[in-house]
């Protein structure tokens, strides 16, 4: 009997003892720690670093860690960069095309308007003796101006004193007006002689009036010093833009 109640005064004594250790230990601050609340912690701890979302720094086009439409969409183009240049590439071209056109037909309706006939202050006329063919005078006429000009008709000489102006060839009209560019230049020939002997009327000039159409003026191109020799057979040829045209006649 004694030893049961010495027994239960000793286990009453420890248990004491253990509830002071515990008032002790609250009053240090450390408070009553749940061994499976920190297990579970840090057994979550890992997976929830490992999340995109937890971490703030979801990757392009995802939410929460799983790709959204619009990502998806994103990169369907970015798999695709064919396509998207093809289609830039081509809407440059058809920008190129279109103003190139404009260009071209502005340039052309100007230079159109641009023209006024020819005149005797804005050009320079010269007069040459040919070898061939025989007894004929080539006409050059050249653009001085700063703008085009257009060589209508055919060229009214007169030599000397001649009262009256040659006839043109009518065989010898261009399909198209002669028109000259700066420093262009266009020709006409003039037939002097016949070659056969077969005119009539000869006598020698020294001096030579070219004039323009339209009242545009004239030129007086220099001679040789012994003059040319012309007959009835005279005749001219309509302007042309190649030497070798107003020659053939």
């Amino acid at each position: 009997m004694s030893a049961r109640i010495n027994r239960t005064r000793t286990l009453a004594a420890a248990a004491l003892a253990v509830a002071a250790l515990t008032l002790t230990a609250c009053d240090n601050g450390e408070g009553v720690h749940d061994e499976g609340a920190s297990a579970a912690s840090t057994a979550t701890a890992p997976a929830a670093a490992k999340s995109p979302t937890a971490s703030g720094t979801p990757s392009p086009g995802t939410e929460g860690g799983a790709p959204t439409a619009a990502g998806q969409a994103g990169s369907a183009h970015s798999a695709d960069p064919a396509a998207k240049g093809s289609t830039g590439s081509t809407g440059g071209a058809a920008g190129s095309s279109g103003t190139t056109n404009t260009s071209r037909s502005t340039g052309s309706h100007g230079s159109a308007s641009a023209s006024a006939p020819c005149s005797g202050t804005s050009t320079r006329t010269t007069a040459t003796v040919v070898s061939r063919p025989l007894n004929h005078l080539l006409l050059t006429v050249t653009n001085t101006g700063s703008k085009n000009c257009d060589l209508i008709g055919y060229p009214a000489v007169r030599f000397a004193e001649a009262q009256a102006v040659p006839p043109a060839i009518e065989d010898s009209k261009p399909q198209a007006v002669v028109t000259l560019a700066p420093g262009e230049s266009g020709y006409a020939s003039v037939l002097l002689s016949a070659a056969d002997g077969s005119g009539s009327h000869g006598y020698t000039a020294k001096s030579l009036t070219v004039y323009f159409d339209k009242g545009q003026g004239a030129a007086r191109p220099s001679l040789p010093a012994k003059g040319v020799y012309i007959d009835s057979s005279l005749s001219v040829s309509y302007w042309q833009s190649d030497m070798g045209d107003a020659l053939a006649w």
